[in-house]
């Protein structure tokens, strides 16, 4: 909601969507990366093995997981989602992506290890985050990237 007085947006919102896995999934994913290990080490690859359980592993681990709330901002100064700052100097554009069943404010920016910032706009309200961000960034239609859509898909 905007903040009285300051032209700051505030708003709380999930990382993700929650999806609550049953364990024919768990098994699923023991089954597979212990097949896809066992034909590793036959192939000669012990290292790759490794690779792949301890990564079966850690994504069980992410998925039984429920996403936590973020606190998003967007100031005079930059965009904030949680404790992470974006400044206007590093954001190229954004758009407000209302086409999907859950909102999203996408930004491009000129960040190395972070140029996608995908934004859940929970009750925000799309009309009051384009007129925060058009005096500071250019409008341009984005689509989600595809590997968030994957990440989506499978609940990380």
């Amino acid at each position: 909601m905007p903040d009285e007085g300051t032209g700051t947006l505030r708003w709380m919102a999930y990382e993700h969507e929650h999806i609550e896995r049953g364990s024919d999934w768990f098994w699923a994913l023991g089954v597979i990366a212990v097949s896809a290990a066992l034909t590793s080490i036959l192939f000669g690859n012990v290292l790759f093995a490794l690779l792949i359980l301890v990564a079966a592993v850690t994504i069980g681990l992410i998925a039984k997981k429920p996403p936590e709330m973020h606190e998003f901002e967007i100031s005079e100064k930059g965009i904030r989602t949680g404790k992470n700052f974006h400044p206007y100097d590093s954001v190229i554009s954004f758009w407000v992506d209302e086409e999907l069943e859950k909102p999203l404010l996408l930004v491009d920016t000129v960040t190395f290890m972070t140029p996608n910032l995908i934004i859940p706009i929970g009750d925000m309200h799309p009309d009051d985050l384009r007129a925060a961000l058009r005096p500071h960034a250019e409008e341009v239609p984005m689509k989600e990237p595809f590997a968030h859509k994957i990440l989506e898909f499978f609940g990380f």
